[in-house]
């Protein structure tokens, strides 16, 4: 019984077709959707574009922030870089300082060694030669202690009349 009597009141309300008429909007639903738009248009505009505003202004301090942090992270690695470099040349030029004193100690300890060497080269040389003077003034050979003996006394006179001059 429902559906007859829907049926009744859909051929009582049924009007011609017109493609014209049905293809424009009625003036009573433009008024209503423009009444309808506006409302929507002021809550966006009222709460929503503010909000969302807000949102991105939040967002760019939070980029900004990060980039600053970025930023200053990117400073202190290079001023780590820049104290670890000159650490590094101290101490390469401390080693270097180092390995020259050390290369100049042993040439003096070398040079000393030599020199040592020729004195005690010249010190028999000079022996030899004031014995055998010696022993041509005196007309005798000298025993061994003897011989000692003038060698250190030579050498001592030799030793003082040198740094005497100096």
């Amino acid at each position: 019984m429902f559906i007859t009597r829907v049926a009744i009141l859909a051929q009582e309300t049924a009007q011609p077709v017109s493609e014209k008429a049905d293809l424009y909007p009625k003036a009573a639903e433009l008024i209503t959707a423009a009444v309808a738009f506006a409302i929507i248009f002021f809550f966006f505009w009222k709460w929503v574009l503010p909000r969302i505003n807000t949102l991105l202004e939040e967002r760019r301090q939070q980029i900004q922030g990060q980039l600053e942090s970025a930023r200053d992270e990117g400073n202190r690695i290079i001023e780590e870089a820049r104290v670890t470099a000159d650490q590094l040349r101290r101490d390469i030029q401390a080693n270097a300082e180092q390995e020259a004193q050390n290369t100049v100690a042993r040439a003096q300890d070398e040079i000393r060694a030599e020199r040592d060497r020729v004195f005690n080269e010249l010190r028999t040389q000079v022996g030899e030669i004031a014995v055998e003077l010696a022993g041509r003034v005196v007309g005798q050979s000298l025993d061994k202690q003897a011989h000692e003996k003038l060698i250190d006394d030579y050498i001592s006179q030799v030793a003082a009349g040198e740094q005497g001059t100096n």
